[in-house]
């Protein structure tokens, strides 16, 4: 039998979650059952413990880029001053002037505005508009009526698309695998491509694997 997924569940975890993630996850029970998530409780705790700390508990719909100026040397050390060239003063709490600075030219954007445009978004925070395009790709797979992520971008948050998205990102990068053999750090790698915040997924993976015990 499936593993289930309830509002308690939900609340238990995260119980200052968005109302689009509530809405997504009370209907998610059969896009988990497709890309094999609930096939076991380790696979819905490692995935459910992945996306609570993407998202900070199902909080963050957009990455927050409101940096002070103190804070930006700290995030990125070879852009801003004194390490890097840029002056940190010209770029604090402004999110978007940020992230085309630190986003343009990679990841796929190209445009003067895709750094903003494609910042990250939803449960895994996609970032770039090549990650929005293969989120578009994979999950046509599955769904054929999938929007095309990179000409609306704000569906990747929606109530409608969020869990799918995730879901499809999940399966694609092989992570129901690597949560079998309960890899904490394979699956962050997959997600993440590095090991950033592993301490802070490990204590969710804690907390999930006590609402999912295998």
């Amino acid at each position: 039998m499936p593993v289930q997924i309830t509002d308690q569940n939900l609340a238990l975890l995260a119980p200052n979650a968005r109302s689009s993630y509530r809405d997504a996850f009370a209907n998610a029970q059969p896009v988990l059952d497709l890309f094999g998530i609930s096939q076991s409780p380790l696979r819905m705790a490692h995935f459910m413990a992945q996306m609570l700390h993407e998202c900070g508990g199902l909080t963050i719909q957009f990455e927050n880029l409101n940096y002070s100026a103190d804070r930006l040397p700290k995030v990125w050390p070879s852009r801003f001053q004194p390490k890097g060239p840029l002056d940190p003063n010209a770029y604090a709490h402004n999110p978007q002037k940020l992230a085309n600075e630190v986003y343009g030219m990679r990841m796929g954007n190209t445009a003067p505005n895709d750094g903003y445009t494609y910042r990250g978004r939803g449960l895994l925070q996609l970032t770039g508009k090549d990650s929005y395009k293969e989120a578009t790709d994979i999950l046509r797979g599955s769904f054929p009526n999938a929007p095309d992520f990179v000409q609306a971008p704000d569906q990747v948050i929606s109530a409608d698309w969020c869990v799918k998205v995730a879901a499809a990102e999940w399966q694609q990068k092989g992570c129901n695998e690597k949560a079998d053999a309960d890899s904490i750090t394979q699956v962050t790698r997959a997600i993440n491509g590095g090991l950033i915040g592993l301490a802070e997924r490990t204590e969710w993976l804690k907390r999930t694997k006590a609402v999912w015990p295998g």
